[in-house]
């Protein structure tokens, strides 16, 4: 937010200085990120009329003017200015004067011809960076008058750094009230009498987006002087903020916008029929705006309408075939109440950035509208002259927003605080906030102005005592009380054990973003779900991820590009799906993700290289679950596009599906230009946290048994599926079953393979016997061969 020292001291009295002004402001959250001077005391320049300008009698490119300087006196300038001619008011620097930059004016002799002083541009004075020619003053500018006074110099441009929540102080006014908080002063009223009609001249309006827009007021206005030109006084104050004067209707639209926040547009009247109204767009439309630019239109966006045509874009821009022209002769001035939810990430859809949305986006005071309409009508009226016909508005009143009532208890602001601040200093801070104040036995009830959209809780009230009081006024002192300790249970793995396992185990923590390209998830085919966001950071950015693994990966990618050969990622985050129900918040799911790519071990002589495979992710997924009282089951899974359909698995805890881990599908990878195998798994932590509380188990004295099979079973049944028989065929009998032999080729038949496994029997109340360990391991098989449909070999 721009805006000019002069302008915001129009409506606060303040003593200040600029640097004790920019201090302050800075101190109560309105950061001032640059001061530039404008113009100075310029003593010595003066108001200056061209009586005769004629050909320098050396020089093609100088001209010989002979200017008044008031009273009747005159004197002989040389000047190369481009625009120098007979009639022109322009500034005058007197023998004596000192410019910016400490240029003293002297007698100067050019080219054989006395000069006595210096006609001036707007960059010589320092007011503007413009030289093209010398600064032009008004026709009634009184001759003789200093420039300074003329001009309301000296003066300064401040830019504030504003917070996204702070909407209000998008205006010189909105400011004024903090500036008056801040040093003791006062706000002066501000006086917007409204205009009586002078015509019957008017326009319906009508509203038809619900509470998107509840409030639109319309006026119309006739025998308008073309020829009309924006004062001195109002292309200062823009030029000042930064913006370029245009026209007089569309100057004093942008005037009301900086003074009071309200975007106002104006329409060419001649190009309306009525009724003029508010809707949402409608596929297929599309509208010319005042930029000459055609944008398709959808039902996400607001749309000013002219007998239901489009004609402008609702809190963004205008349209080209109502805009204001040279022969404007009859004006519809709109200005209305937009919520910030039908506004936001509208402009930026289309590539747009405008000093309505900014401000709409935020949003704007809804009860300023007609006051803005009748500011504007009444400068529009003293600038170009015409009738003015009657406000028309068109309201919704349950939709429009309503500030409540807030509490704020002495004994929280106290203890928040750590300081007592004075019970009449918090009164006056809310109250030249433009707060509503009433005292209550607890403390205070404080009604926020209908501007002020940041207010809704106690800690926001809270802030505003401590900002405007001081934060450099709250006590250093440590926290009082007792600290109570985390509750920590052993029913749970904490995130950082898992953290540190995987550290342990090589890998290195990764932290993403939160949403990503929505071209990514669909190339993974993980689109389905995903939740798309509003006003993104980037187009990049747009999409809320539904798996860790698509950042993930790109991060690994990112490493392999700079030379990283061995790579290990991890990640602990969120993920987010769309809710079942519409209007509800997306669901959010906690996840760990790893990956891996490069050797299975860091580069060393004593083992062979190779690449990481499956089973290495495997064994780290294992490790993870150790301290679970179940171990994980893992059966193939086939049907999902970013895994290879034969490396790949489906993650089990207690027969639950809890995540997933396997190569990434070679097309995939192609896609996204990585040459190396890539391993990787996700899953979810909700369930693979939960663990069982450790409970000391019986040791049994007698000694245990082994015996050794070796069975026949088809090529694709996994270990998991005999594991799971010989568990519930023994029972506790079976201590532990160990696997250590697989052979698949000469002497069986194709599409078999030939497992052998060590079985540990113990009882914990007897020594087995012979005849009991037969009778195990003939359960054994019988369990095997009707479960899995295994021989022995």
């Amino acid at each position: 937010m721009k805006f000019n020292e002069s302008w915001l001291r129009e409506h606060v009295a303040v003593e200040a200085d600029r640097e004790a002004l920019c201090t302050a402001l800075t101190a109560i959250g309105l950061e001032v990120e640059g001061v530039e001077p404008i113009g100075g005391e310029l003593p010595g320049v003066i108001v200056a009329e061209i009586l005769e300008a004629v050909r320098h009698p050396e020089a093609d490119r100088l001209q010989v003017c002979t200017v008044a300087t008031g009273g009747g006196e005159t004197v002989q300038i040389v000047c190369g200015a481009p625009n120098a001619r007979a009639g022109l008011k322009a500034p005058l620097a007197t023998v004596g004067a000192m410019l910016p930059g400490g240029l003293g004016i002297k007698v100067a002799k050019l080219r054989g011809v006395d000069s006595f002083g210096m006609l001036c541009s707007a960059k010589e004075l320092g007011i503007d960076p413009d030289a093209s020619g010398l600064l032009e003053l008004p026709a009634d500018a009184p001759v003789g008058t200093p420039l300074s006074a003329y001009l309301g110099l000296p003066d300064a441009r401040i830019e504030l750094k504003l917070t996204p929540n702070r909407a209000d102080c998008f205006s010189v006014r909105g400011i004024a009230y903090d500036v008056a908080a801040a040093l003791g002063a006062g706000v002066r009223p501000f006086e917007a009498a409204p205009v009586a009609p002078t015509s019957a001249a008017m326009l319906p309006v009508e509203l038809n987006a619900g509470a998107d827009a509840p409030r639109y007021c319309g006026r119309l206005i006739e025998g308008l002087d073309p020829n009309a030109t924006s004062p001195v006084w109002l292309t200062e104050k823009l030029k000042r903020c930064g913006l370029k004067p245009i026209s007089p209707l569309v100057d004093i639209t942008n005037l009301v916008m900086l003074e009071l926040g309200q975007p106002m547009h104006a329409f060419d009247a001649d190009t309306l029929t009525g009724p003029v109204g508010v809707r949402h767009g409608r596929e297929g439309e599309s509208l010319k705006l005042l930029d000459e630019r055609e944008v398709a239109i959808d039902g996400g966006f607001l749309v000013i309408t002219d007998a239901d045509r489009p004609v402008a874009l609702a809190g963004v821009m205008g349209g080209f075939d109502t805009r204001i022209t040279e022969g404007t002769t009859r004006v519809f001035l709109e200005s209305a109440h937009f919520a910030p939810s039908a506004i936001i990430g509208r402009a930026r859809r289309l590539g747009l950035h405008t000093d309505a949305s900014h401000r709409f986006e935020r949003g704007v005071d809804p009860e300023l509208p007609r006051l803005a309409l009748e500011y504007a009508t009444r400068l529009v009226l003293e600038i170009l002259g015409g009738k003015a016909g009657p406000v028309v508005e068109a309201v919704n009143e349950p939709d429009l927003p309503r500030r409540a009532p807030v509490m704020l208890r002495r004994e929280r602001l106290a203890r928040v605080l750590g300081q007592q601040v004075p019970e009449p200093e918090v009164a006056r801070i809310f109250g030249a906030l433009g707060m509503a104040v009433e005292t209550t036995a607890e403390g205070w009830r404080i009604t926020p102005p209908s501007r002020r959209f940041d207010i809704a809780i106690e800690e926001d009230l809270i802030e505003e005592v401590a900002r405007i009081h001081g934060y450099d006024t709250v006590p250093a002192a440590l926290p009082s009380g007792e600290i109570p300790l985390a509750d920590h249970t052993e029913t749970r793995l904490p995130e950082a054990f898992l953290r540190r396992q995987l550290a342990a185990r090589g890998y290195s923590e990764a932290i993403n973003f939160a949403f990503v390209d929505a071209a990514l998830l669909q190339r993974w085919g993980l689109e389905a779900g995903a939740v798309a966001l509003l006003n993104p950071l980037a187009s990049d950015l747009g999409t809320m991820r539904t798996s860790l693994l698509p950042g993930l990966v790109e991060a690994l990618r990112r490493n392999l590009a700079r030379q990283q050969s061995r790579v290990r990622l991890f990640e602990i985050g969120r993920v987010f799906h769309a809710p079942a129900t519409a209007g509800e918040a997306p669901v959010e799911t906690r996840r760990l993700a790893f990956a891996a790519v490069g050797s299975a071990q860091a580069e060393q002589w004593a083992v062979p290289a190779r690449e990481v495979d499956f089973y290495d992710l495997k064994g780290d997924l294992e490790a993870l679950a150790g301290p679970l009282a179940a171990a994980l089951a893992f059966e193939p899974v086939t049907d999902l596009p970013w895994l290879h359909p034969g490396r790949s698995a489906r993650v089990r805890l207690e027969g639950e599906a809890i995540g997933l881990v396997g190569h990434l599908h070679p097309a995939l990878a192609r896609a996204l230009d990585l040459e190396d195998e890539v391993v990787l798994a996700e899953l979810d932590l909700a369930r693979f946290e939960v663990r069982a509380v450790p409970k000391a188990g019986e040791l049994s004295r007698f000694p245990a048994v082994r015996r050794d099979l070796a069975v026949v079973v088809a090529e694709d049944l996994p270990w998991a599926r005999l594991e799971a028989s010989l568990k519930a065929a023994l029972g506790p009998l079976l201590r532990e079953v160990r696997v250590f032999d697989r052979y698949a080729g000469k002497g069986l038949e194709s599409g078999l393979k030939s497992l052998a496994m060590g079985l540990i029997l113990q009882d914990v109340s007897r020594t087995l016997t012979d005849l009991d360990v037969d009778r195990a391991v003939q359960a054994a098989l019988a369990a095997l061969e009707r479960d899995c449909g295994a021989r022995l070999r």
